[in-house]
């Protein structure tokens, strides 16, 4: 073959066809016949069926309950005690009773051997009950005692009796004590009866019952004091007592 015939041949470049687009199709789909995405529905894994669980009302709900109950009785019964009270207190009116010191004698004071000092005092007291529907019995040990400063001189019992309404019983009262290492005590007395005001604390502890209608209601303890000053201490004689101030109080 001639080199004029003969053609050049260069090379040609082939561009290589797109690959065909191919619509993406989500996970969890597939194609139908006509190569649309169909949609597939993925389902939860069914759990295991489990127990239907009651609600247990708690242990504690009961004693809460209790409590509650006691609590509520307890404020009416206290409720329906205080309005008792009332109408008592209305209806009887109470007052406490009061002691009033007549005379006091002084039978005996001396100093012993050993220095003890022994004393004995006879008190005469009238007792005053002035309720007009209450009546006070006075029970066994009751007491009745006689101080300086805060030594014990002597004490006595008084005695147990019935007290009606509205009534003053006049009380003799016998008074005996020994105190040890009076010489001190005894210097301090003779000291002070030179001034002729002597300072002497008479104490009142009484038990005694109320009495409303015919119920005797429980025993309480009436608990007085009495400031006396007197001008002298000497035996034999009677004592005069320049002033009195008398306190009292009521404990159950």
């Amino acid at each position: 073959m001639a080199d004029h015939q003969r053609q050049r041949i260069h090379p040609v470049k082939v561009e290589t066809p797109p690959p065909p687009t191919t619509p993406l199709v989500p996970p969890g789909s597939s194609r139908s016949e006509k190569g649309s995405p169909v949609q597939v529905q993925h389902h939860p894994p069914l759990l295991h069926a489990m127990p239907t669980i009651y609600p247990t009302q708690p242990k504690r709900s009961c004693f809460c309950k209790c409590i509650c109950w006691t609590l509520s009785l307890l404020a009416l019964l206290l409720i329906i005690l205080a309005a008792t009270a009332g109408a008592l207190y209305l209806i009887f009116k109470p007052k406490l009773p009061n002691y009033s010191v007549n005379t006091l004698r002084i039978s005996d004071l001396r100093l012993n051997f050993d220095l003890s000092l022994y004393a004995k005092f006879d008190v005469k007291i009238t007792a005053n009950n002035p309720n007009k529907k209450i009546g006070i019995y006075y029970e066994k040990s009751g007491k009745l005692s006689v101080w300086y400063t805060n030594t014990k001189l002597c004490e006595g019992s008084l005695p147990q009796f019935y007290q009606g309404h509205q009534n003053k019983t006049v009380l003799n009262v016998s008074l005996t004590g020994q105190v040890q290492s009076g010489s001190t005590l005894m210097t301090a007395l003779q000291q002070q009866q030179q001034t002729g005001r002597i300072p002497l604390n008479l104490k009142v502890h009484a038990p005694i019952a109320i009495k409303l209608g015919r119920l005797k209601l429980k025993k309480v303890r009436v608990l007085g004091e009495c400031m006396l000053v007197v001008d002298s201490l000497s035996s034999n004689n009677l004592i005069s007592i320049k002033a009195s101030n008398c306190k009292f109080r009521m404990k159950i």
